[in-house]
């Protein structure tokens, strides 16, 4: 683990990931009036939670292996499925989208940070450049090119939300790493091992959901092209994208894993401006320079 290499199936694997949450954050800008955060967040589970059923309904029984070490899927539950995502929308009630994806692009710091102090895994001097290259590519989506725009950039309490989120994802990513207490019959079906967390994910996603709407700040307003969008970011963001990250995860290491992630302000600002009608532009490139070769850099043995 002190020296992390990537293959390309790993890579591919972690790529996809932002990619789809990309996508989750621009159908999710488009569909914000008609659904409030926490709502949207355990509906986009409970869909997914239907779609792994046939695939693994088995883990839910009775006599699973699962319920022994219920409170390992508890934790996994909490730190992604409930507690990454309630943090991520909170903070979007008070910070703007710039001040998140900023703040958003320490995560890889946490990953090196979360390995070292309670994982035991020796940072590199690597590493820290290719964090340092991944946190300025960000930078460069963000700003367009132009660094002014990062100084009119003033942090809030949102942000604090955002710092907490990255950190309970990166303290995730280790926890896949290292599978303690996990039965193995589980852990070597990605279904069942999905299925298991979204299970303890809803009871946490139902409880925001029901502060949401006891503070009064619950919406819906049910639609064909909202139900469209939860179908995506149920079976995209949600199943496909998890998979994949626990693949990458198991492959690569939580320290290089981390360094994806920032991949996803770019593909969200490619996104958009395909949407937009708009053409990529020399910033973008340089983005995504800085970012892969931070990838690049971390992970060379």
């Amino acid at each position: 683990m002190t020296h992390p290499h990537i293959s390309l199936k790993a890579a591919f694997f972690l790529t996809v990931p932002p990619l789809l949450w990309a996508g989750n954050a621009v159908v999710g800008r488009m569909f914000a009036p008609m659904v409030s955060p926490m709502t949207l967040n355990l509906l986009r589970w409970a869909i997914a939670f239907v779609l792994l059923l046939p695939l693994a309904a088995p883990v839910l029984r009775r006599d699973s292996a699962l319920w022994p070490s219920w409170r390992r899927f508890a934790s996994l539950a909490l730190l992604a499925i409930g507690g990454y995502n309630a943090l991520l929308y909170l903070s979007l009630n008070t910070s703007t989208p710039i001040n998140v994806t900023l703040v958003g692009s320490i995560t890889p710091v946490w990953m090196l940070l979360i390995g070292r102090f309670f994982f035991g895994i020796r940072i590199t001097g690597r590493q820290w450049l290719g964090a340092a290259m991944s946190i300025a590519g960000v930078m460069v989506v963000l700003s367009r090119g132009e660094f002014e725009v990062l100084m009119q950039v003033r942090l809030v309490v949102g942000d604090l939300y955002v710092l907490l989120a990255s950190a309970a994802w990166a303290y995730y990513s280790w926890m896949l790493a290292h599978p303690t207490t996990e039965p193995p019959e589980i852990r070597r079906d990605w279904s069942a091992f999905l299925l298991a967390q979204i299970a303890f994910g809803l009871v946490w996603s139902s409880l925001f959901a029901a502060t949401e709407w006891s503070l009064g700040f619950g919406r819906i307003a049910l639609s064909w092209p909202l139900a469209l969008a939860l179908l995506f970011v149920a079976l995209g963001p949600a199943v496909l994208a998890y998979r994949a990250w626990g693949a990458g995860v198991a492959s690569a290491g939580p320290q290089v894993a981390g360094f994806f992630i920032n991949l996803t302000p770019l593909f969200t600002a490619v996104l958009s401006s395909a949407f937009l009608g708009e053409v990529p532009q020399l910033y973008h490139a340089l983005a995504f320079i800085l970012i892969v070769g931070g990838i690049a850099v971390s992970s060379r043995r």
